[in-house]
């Protein structure tokens, strides 16, 4: 029995910068609505999820509809509840902004240093950051990161002192 376990349990980690993991795993009932899962390599904010029962001796399947965090596509899995699936580790960080230069939001951390890898979003949030910039107001920008990506998700005006 112990053989047959550890053949199942045999994960593949892929490497991150600071040492911590890119993703966790979790058992597919523990995860919730609005809770996060990797679908087909893709960090997702679950949106929907129901589960089956399959036939007499069949394992409970969860059906899982998922929002990818950065493209905004929508994805499906199913997968069975006592199955593990991984679960990015996602970090909201809000950064003020100093400037927009060729595209790239210059930011600045709590504590100071600049962070400028950060690309404008395309669309409609990065015409709003462009224009509200351009009119001199002080922004807060909120960064959203898992799996090794960053992007601007959200920004607010900085509060006045």
């Amino acid at each position: 029995m112990a053989d047959n376990d550890e053949q199942h349990e045999q994960h593949t980690f892929e490497s991150a910068g600071s040492g911590a993991s890119l993703t966790f795993p979790m058992q597919c009932s523990a995860l919730r609505k609005n809770g996060h899962v990797v679908i087909k390599g893709r960090p997702c904010k679950i949106v929907d999820m129901s589960t089956s029962k399959t036939g007499k001796h069949g394992h409970a399947k969860v059906h899982l509809v998922a929002i990818d965090i950065f493209t905004g596509k929508k994805l499906e899995d199913l997968s069975p509840s006592t199955h593990n699936m991984d679960v990015p580790n996602v970090v909201r960080n809000e950064y003020q902004l100093i400037d927009i230069d060729d595209g790239y939001l210059n930011l600045m951390t709590g504590d100071g240093s600049p962070k400028d890898d950060v690309k404008l979003p395309e669309g409609d949030l990065g015409k709003e950051i462009q224009s509200a910039f351009d009119e001199g107001r002080d922004l807060i920008v909120t960064i959203v990161s898992a799996m090794g990506e960053e992007q601007a998700l959200a920004y607010k005006d900085a509060p006045k002192n």
